[in-house]
């Protein structure tokens, strides 16, 4: 379970590439989330799964208590410093979803990376951004039917966006050999 400096440099470069990624979502996920909230007000949920995969594609790839929220909160600092729209609200949000991933890989020790923990990693980190936005968005004033919904697609997308396509992106970076030095590289070769 010690981290070595092939775990953190990893990690890192995993968060950097990550906050890249948020910040195109930042504007093109955004546009989504905006245009669905239109239609159905807490329906945009549907578009945030993508912001949630910084953890779980951490904790896949790394496997040890705290990789999930250290790649996460690392795409939120670099989202944040490269001009998120949300500031420092965004490192906020990086540290809750993170630690929604930590929760599910701590309840099946460390030990389980199936798509179904990474799909269930991905609502948790929806879960996590949901009770910070009760407070900090202000959801918490709004109507039973916008957080009811807003909880559902959030849990949908992080589902798909976060845990599915998290866990296909590790398994297509594992098939390259990048990712020999770790658990899920030798899988790979071993299957």
């Amino acid at each position: 379970m010690n981290w070595r400096v092939v775990d953190i440099v990893v990690a890192s470069v995993l968060g950097v590439a990550c906050g890249f990624v948020f910040l195109v979502w930042n504007t093109v996920g955004y546009a989504w989330f905006q245009a669905m909230d239109a239609l159905t007000p807490g329906l945009g949920g549907i578009a945030t799964g993508i912001w949630l995969i910084g953890g779980v594609i951490g904790g896949l790839v790394i496997r040890k208590p705290g990789a999930a929220l250290y790649v996460e909160l690392i795409a939120a600092i670099v989202s944040t410093l490269l001009g998120s729209q949300w500031s420092i609200s965004t490192v906020y949000s990086g540290i809750a979803q993170g630690i929604g991933v930590e929760i599910v890989l701590a309840i099946f020790l460390y030990r389980r990376f199936s798509l179904g923990v990474a799909m269930l990693g991905g609502m948790a980190a929806g879960w996590g951004a949901f009770v910070l936005e009760l407070f900090t968005s202000g959801n918490l004033g709004k109507t039973l039917q916008f957080n009811i919904i807003y909880f559902v697609t959030l849990s949908i997308s992080g589902a798909i966006l976060a845990g599915a396509v998290g866990y296909f992106v590790v398994k297509a970076l594992a098939k390259t050999g990048a990712l020999d030095r770790f658990a899920v590289g030798r899988e790979q070769h071993s299957a």
